[in-house]
Formats: structure tokens, C-alpha cells, sequence
């Protein structure tokens, strides 16, 4: 199945929100659950693309698109930790 398509709704700016958010949420607070990442960063695009959608109109795009790029958020961020740490020797890895 080619879910290429769901590219066109990323937006950039959403996504790199939900990705800084995401990553203090990981890093600052030891008393968030690391299973809730996903969703919260699914909230925040959401809130975030409807907020900057405000004066063009909010509809079924927008929504989706704050989804996808909340969700595309904690996937990139999977995918830059996997990177850096191939070797396994990033400091605080246990």
C-alpha cells in the first residue's frame, strides 16, 4: 500500500511544532508516559493548523492535515534518533 499521498497534507510548520513539543514533553517532564507522545503530538497539530487556518476556514483538510503532521512529528523524531544513535553510544542510553 503507497501512502505517498499523505504528503501533500504535511504542513512544515506544524510539524516542526509538534516535533519541538514532542521532544520536551520526552526530555523535560520524567512523569509523562512516553505512550502518550503520539497522541499529544496528534492534539498539537491539530490545535496548531486550525489555529493558523483561522482566517482561510477550518475544514476536513486542515484537520487532517494537523493530525498527519502531529503523528509525521514523533515518526521523524524516531527516525533521527535511530541515525544518530546506529552505533549505539549516545550518552544517557542504557
Amino acid at each position: 500500500m503507497d501512502l505517498t499521498y499523505l504528503f501533500e497534507y504535511v504542513n512544515l510548520l506544524t510539524l516542526g511544532i509538534c516535533l519541538c513539543v514532542g521532544y520536551a514533553l520526552k526530555t523535560a517532564f520524567v512523569w509523562f508516559p512516553n505512550k502518550y507522545i503520539p497522541l499529544a503530538a496528534l492534539t498539537m497539530g491539530l490545535i496548531v493548523n486550525v489555529l493558523i487556518n483561522l482566517e482561510t476556514g477550518i475544514n476536513a483538510m486542515v484537520v487532517l492535515g494537523g493530525m498527519i503532521s502531529g503523528l509525521a512529528s514523533t515518526g521523524l523524531y524516531e527516525m533521527l534518533r535511530n541515525l544518530l544513535d546506529k552505533d549505539g553510544s549516545l550518552p544517557g542510553k542504557k
